[in-house]
């Protein structure tokens, strides 16, 4: 496959998963075209114009041809100046890496990682909290985001690669879509009656197995094992950590028990006044999952995966 080809797999296979549908997916990429067609002439030259086929502005073709082939990928949940050298050392050892695969986004990717932060006003309206509301609620927290990304030095690990020749994509949010349906397919199908059963539940996927051995697997963090779940809403995607204004409107929605990757404290205390139940599934094992979902397609085109930085490869197909 082609760099281009694989970047493209992995939006759409993105967008199949997307909370918002297909149909709301499509919505989103209309108002950009219209948003571009409306923009000056030289205000044109500095828009990314991947933004209008490509809803997820933290995954992007970072460096390198996008037509060149690609027979072996290296992959990490975080790829950063030492991961890139590790790819150069491998090429020593007679195993080119022909493209680097980050989750976390970098460069441009990392810059813009704001912009995807939108697809949680979308994901509290699917569950019961008016769209205005929810725009109101993650309008302060986006541009937080925003102001925290600022100073971050975007192109270190980009820059690496440009000057070794290797080339260097990131796939976030079409990950992260991939975990969060696939939890959420399984809550809904299992309906688990406690936290418990819940913390069962992630147990037996391999990936979190895996991380309960080294001390990263689910936990607890508002509740008890014996505590009802009631409503189950997995929390995984668009982007970063919400609002923690959000907590009081899903309570008033019905949502009992939120499965994330992470919650930031302040976050934590405000599910917990609201009394919702919050499980940390685990912040590298969810990502992994996510990851294996989109790498399973790769690899059965005949891409040889090489993992590192945090990916537990399970293979499903």
């Amino acid at each position: 496959m082609k760099i281009k080809e694989i970047y493209d797999l992995v939006v759409e296979k993105g967008i199949e998963k997307d909370p918002r549908q297909r149909e709301g997916v499509e919505e989103v990429l209309a108002r950009e075209k219209k948003k571009f067609e409306d923009m000056k002439e030289k205000d044109k030259e500095d828009y990314d114009r991947e933004n209008l086929t490509n809803p997820y502005s933290d995954t992007r073709i970072l460096c390198g041809d996008p037509e060149s082939e690609v027979n072996r990928l290296m992959v990490g949940v975080d790829i950063e100046v030492g991961e890139v050298l590790l790819a150069d050392r491998l090429a020593e050892k007679g195993k080119p890496i022909d493209l680097i695969m980050t989750h976390h986004p970098e460069g441009k990717a990392l810059s813009r990682l704001h912009d995807v932060m939108h697809m949680q006003e979308d994901i509290l309206a699917r569950y019961g909290v008016p769209i205005n509301v929810a725009e109101g609620i993650m309008s302060s927290r986006i541009s937080e985001v925003k102001r925290g990304l600022m100073p971050i030095n975007h192109n270190r690990a980009i820059d690496a690669a440009k000057i070794l020749g290797l080339a260097m994509m990131s796939a976030h949010t079409v990950a992260d879509n991939q975990v969060t349906a696939f939890l959420q397919e399984m809550f809904d199908r299992e309906e688990p009656r406690t936290l418990g059963d819940i913390l069962k539940l992630l147990k037996d996927i391999p990936e979190y197995g895996a991380a309960v051995k080294y001390g990263a697997g689910p936990d607890l963090v508002n509740g008890n094992k014996d505590r009802r779940a009631g409503k189950v809403l997995v929390d995984m995607t668009g982007g970063t950590g919400g609002s923690d204004q959000a907590y009081a409107k899903l309570s008033q929605a019905g949502v009992g028990t939120i499965v994330g990757m992470h919650i930031s404290e302040k976050n934590r205390k405000q599910a917990e006044e609201h009394h919702i139940n919050v499980v940390i599934a685990g912040h590298i094992a969810s990502d992994s999952v996510g990851m294996n979902l989109l790498l399973d397609e790769l690899e059965n085109k005949g891409i040889e995966i090489i993992t590192c930085s945090g990916i537990l490869r399970n293979k499903r197909r």
